[in-house]
């Protein structure tokens, strides 16, 4: 009965924390500075030279076999495509730019905005060979998720292919917890799609942030660029 005394006060303590919930607000299409990269809102002017070389260099098929698009090899059609997400609201895109290059090596989305129940999800991931797996690219994560849990989001999302063993592994590594597998969730290209759901909460995110920002500070990284500790060794331990 204790057990169940402390349960219904949790519960009441949730309800109570939420009486006065009233949303948040939607994500502005404002560029957000980072010390690595800037995250811009896509602009088709500003950003396509630059982004169409990330997105066409070797190893495009890899990195568009999970995106809903097809690789965008030929220019007009990268056009086409730019066109119209340059213009979109959800998703809302942004440009990953390299503070020191001043180029667009990738481009991400925020999207399935819930703002009237303070949830919102990182996805149409795209970073180019001079982003992946660079500090630029976990700083462009993280800069997203600050700006979700700053302006009072509940909740962040990552979802993917349930065959895409790399973002299965990355959302590991950026501190999301997996919560479960909706099964023939879509159809993309021609195929199935079972989905793998994973997600950082509101109360998460402070223990998070300070192993971002311990990792992310330029003491962490030596002279040629390799990290000293690693962020998985920084991230809180996670509830068995």
């Amino acid at each position: 009965m204790e057990e169940f005394k402390d349960e219904r006060e949790r519960e009441t303590m949730t309800e109570t924390n939420l009486n006065d919930w009233a949303g948040v607000e939607p994500p502005r299409r404002e560029t957000i500075h980072g010390r690595y990269v800037d995250l811009e809102p896509l602009d088709a002017g500003q950003h396509s030279d630059s982004l169409f070389t990330a997105a066409s260099a070797d190893g495009s098929d890899e990195r568009f076999r999970y995106l809903p698009q097809a690789p965008q090899r030929a220019r007009a059609d990268f056009d086409d495509w730019m066109a119209t997400a340059s213009q979109s609201p959800d998703p809302l895109f942004f440009a990953v730019v390299d503070r020191s290059t001043k180029r667009a090596e990738g481009r991400q989305a925020l999207m399935r905005i819930d703002a009237n129940n303070g949830v919102i999800e990182i996805g149409n991931i795209l970073w180019g060979p001079a982003l992946a797996r660079t500090r630029g690219a976990t700083e462009a994560l993280f800069l997203f998720a600050d700006l979700a849990f700053a302006s009072g989001y509940r909740r962040f999302e990552w979802k993917c292919d349930d065959d895409n063993a790399p973002s299965k592994k990355a959302a590991t590594r950026f501190g999301f917890t997996f919560e479960g597998l909706f099964r023939q969730h879509m159809v993309v290209k021609g195929r199935n799609r079972d989905t793998a759901w994973f997600s950082i909460i509101d109360t998460e995110w402070p223990s998070l942030r300070a192993a971002y920002v311990q990792w992310l500070d330029e003491d962490n990284f030596d002279d040629s660029g390799a990290q000293k500790v690693s962020l998985s060794d920084l991230m809180p331990a996670r509830d068995q």
